[in-house]
């Protein structure tokens, strides 16, 4: 019988989706952070239930070949890089066989082939977007990240995955803060006035926005902020300023001031330009995000006969990425700021065979079918919940010839497969892609093609 506290040699037998270590102990499955396949530890028992338990490793008896060993162990603490501590090419694997498992534990698809994973030559310091909390830390101001299932900050001096340039930012906005004694923000006492940095940064115009969120509208020394921050930092071409009130995680409260500079700043995308905002769905690593349409695209293989449904189109980076290839775009999206920014950009690269509405996709393609809009394919793009039934029946009912399915959740997109295959469609090709190194998730393009036209 295993107790709390109790050390134990045990060998890893496994990772679990998220990259925890498995082992197993007289019948139970523990779950381990920073162990790797193959390696034997002594484990000490930190929590005993019924089937499960969780350990934490004493000491590594032997280490995995495939282990990274200069890692700090701060990211794995944090969730920064939870798979930091295993070699990229692995992580690669890994990720491919997340996609695998799903698809065949799920789906029962084990006819189709997953393609290795698309990953990056540098898989660091890719994040063009930063939102880290702002705490005070025995006695003084600290930015960093908080530790895993708790909200206590850990002090980072380098974000690891963040673009180098805006980790720059914020450690020059930290020290801002320290030398004009701006209070942060404290949970418990609900008081103080800094809770969070939000910087975002073009990854080809270097274009940058800096966002304070703050407790209360009055900010004092923000115009002497403001000067020092621009003289030092030219590429700032926006900051503005959140009001979040609300005893909440959330980060962002409902008003925004634009303090300096524009609304907005530019960046670009498969060739297309893009006017971001601080609320703007934009995909964090651009490098990747570029290679994931464009599998998108290659997988729908569209023509200019094509009629094409952009389903959850956000700012529209998908949709006009190949509205000039294409007939026509039709793109849905229930946040009515994001449709509005997705016209803004159609009309930034002279597209005008896009259309956007707000609106949830099911009802947009019940009034498209209504009107005799005839898609070819449909791309859709959802969150990671995935799909619901009714957004499935009524994508079906269009009967369009191919769906490209791009996902952020394997389990769901599996259990979505599924169901598309009980309304005919066929599962043709399977891309997993790498977006978000040195962690677990992972993105994955599939495409489905109608019954009636496979070969």
């Amino acid at each position: 019988m295993l107790n709390k506290n109790d050390v134990i040699e045990t060998e890893i037998l496994d990772l679990t989706h998220e990259g925890q270590g498995v082992a197993k102990v007289d019948g139970l499955v523990f779950f381990v952070d920073n162990a790797l396949p193959g390696e034997i530890i002594h484990m000490r028992v930190l929590k005993v239930k019924k089937k499960m338990g969780y350990g934490r490793v004493e000491a590594y008896v032997t280490t995995s070949p495939y282990r990274n060993e200069g890692l700090n162990t701060d990211y794995l603490r944090t969730g920064i890089a939870d798979l930091g501590h295993l070699s990229y090419s692995q992580q690669l694997k890994f990720k491919q066989r997340q996609v695998s498992e799903a698809l065949r534990k799920i789906a029962h698809i084990t006819d189709v082939s997953v393609a290795e994973t698309l990953g990056m030559t540098e898989p660091y310091a890719y994040r063009n977007k930063a939102q880290v909390p702002v705490r005070q830390v025995k006695g003084q101001l600290e930015i960093g990240f908080f530790r895993k299932n708790s909200h206590d900050l850990m002090s980072i001096e380098d974000f690891y995955i963040q673009d180098k340039e805006i980790d720059k930012l914020i450690f020059f906005v930290r020290d801002l803060l320290r030398r004009f004694n701006i209070k942060p923000y404290d949970e418990k006492e609900q008081t103080g006035l800094i809770r969070n940095l939000v910087v975002r940064r073009g990854h080809y115009s270097g274009e940058m926005m800096l966002v304070f969120v703050t407790t209360h509208p009055k900010f004092f020394c923000i115009d002497q902020l403001i000067e020092q921050i621009t003289q030092t930092f030219p590429r700032v071409k926006s900051i503005i300023q959140n009001i979040n009130d609300q005893n909440t995680n959330a980060i962002f409260g409902s008003e925004f001031r634009t303090l300096y500079g524009g609304d907005t700043i530019e960046d670009t995308m498969l060739g297309n330009r893009f006017a971001i905002s601080a609320q703007s769905f934009y995909q964090v690593n651009t490098v990747m995000a570029e290679k994931l349409y464009q599998t998108a695209i290659d997988f729908s293989d569209l023509t200019t006969d094509d009629v094409v449904i952009d389903a959850y189109s956000g700012i529209g980076t998908i949709g006009l990425s190949f509205a000039k290839t294409v007939k026509a775009v039709y793109g849905v999206e229930v946040i009515t700021a994001a449709v509005e920014d997705a016209k803004k950009n159609a009309q930034l690269n002279a597209i005008n065979n896009a259309h956007y509405v707000a609106d949830s996709a099911e009802h947009a393609m019940a009034k498209w079918r209504k009107d005799g809009i005839q898609p070819s394919v449909i791309i859709v793009d959802p969150p990671r919940k995935g799909l619901t039934e009714s957004f499935i029946k009524a994508s079906s009912a269009m009967q369009p010839r191919k769906i490209t399915y791009i996902s952020c959740n394997p389990a769901t997109m599996a259990r979505d497969i599924a169901r598309y295959q009980e309304l005919g469609y066929k599962l043709k090709k399977v891309q997993a892609v790498d977006l978000f190194p040195q962690t677990h998730h992972v993105e994955t393009v599939v495409l489905l093609t109608r019954s009636t036209d496979c070969s």
